[in-house]
């Protein structure tokens, strides 16, 4: 009687779960078959294979596709020697592409994690030309031109053997430029406006800051003419003297030589003046 009580229970038993694993085993069918399985598949390539593909395109001109080489061995094999050679190479693929502002997100990623490897001043110079390709008409803001000189002037400091370095020098002397002409579009408003304080204030700016840009030369002509109609004859001299010491030859200095005969005044400097003592610091603009 023991026995026949305590079987019917495990049958009981027994039959629910036959009849419950066929259900069970359908539920989880059916729901597998709303599952994608490829994303439980590795889909990573080596590091190396696909920097080098990477490469290959960059090289057959397919800028685009090699962008995308460069950003998937970073993503896939991050931190690896493959992913850091990988962000410098996107940077310039980038840079190439005429996306500069990618170019220099990347490139200044590169330089926060490893600032000291041999690629840094790769790195640098990149945000540099990105900066350079942007500078706008002296019209119009040079913020990039002021970029430019800042990211090239670290490269030139850092890496002053570099075979980047010679390249910088030469944007920094063309951003410069730039800067300083920026200055004499705006003194050139001022002068023409009778705004002579003013103006005098911007061509000084270029005379001080400039003093190794081409834009000298005129602003200290600038300088003789503004002071001349302020009645500063004095400063007037001293600018011509020193434009003339530079400058000889100068159609801006026979202007002003003419301007203050005009007055029966001739060049002399002031030794005092602020624009004596800048003149020293004159080496001319190529």
């Amino acid at each position: 009687m023991f026995f026949v009580q305590s079987k019917a229970p495990a049958r009981a038993a027994f039959l629910a779960l036959s009849v419950a694993a066929p259900m069970f085993l359908t539920g989880c069918m059916s729901s597998e078959k709303d599952v994608d399985l490829s994303t439980y598949v590795d889909q990573t390539e080596p590091a190396d294979q696909l920097y080098n593909q990477a490469l290959a395109n960059l090289n057959a001109g397919r800028l685009d596709e090699a962008s995308k080489k460069f950003a998937a061995v970073d993503r896939q094999h991050p931190y690896s020697e493959w992913a850091r050679k990988s962000m410098v190479m996107g940077a310039f693929t980038n840079y190439r592409q005429g996306n500069y502002d990618d170019a220099i997100a990347s490139a200044k990623r590169y330089l926060t994690l490893y600032p000291s490897t041999d690629e840094a001043a790769y790195a640098t110079y990149i945000i540099g030309l990105s900066y350079y390709r942007q500078i706008k008409d002296v019209t119009q803001d040079q913020k990039e031109s002021r970029q430019t000189v800042q990211t090239m002037q670290d490269l030139v400091n850092r890496w002053p053997d570099s075979e980047y370095a010679e390249d910088a020098k030469a944007k920094i002397r063309f951003a410069t430029d730039q800067l300083a002409g920026k200055e004499m579009q705006v003194g050139r408003y001022y002068l023409e406006r009778r705004e002579y304080l003013a103006a005098v204030k911007r061509f000084r700016t270029v005379v001080e800051q400039y003093s190794n840009t081409r834009q000298v030369e005129e602003a200290l002509a600038r300088l003789v003419e503004a002071y001349y109609a302020l009645g500063l004859t004095d400063e007037a001299q001293t600018a011509a003297a020193v434009l003339g010491h530079n400058y000889p030859s100068s159609p801006w200095y026979k202007d002003s030589y003419k301007l203050l005969q005009s007055k029966g005044l001739e060049p002399r400097e002031n030794a005092g003046s602020w624009i004596s003592k800048a003149g020293k610091l004159i080496t001319g603009g190529a």
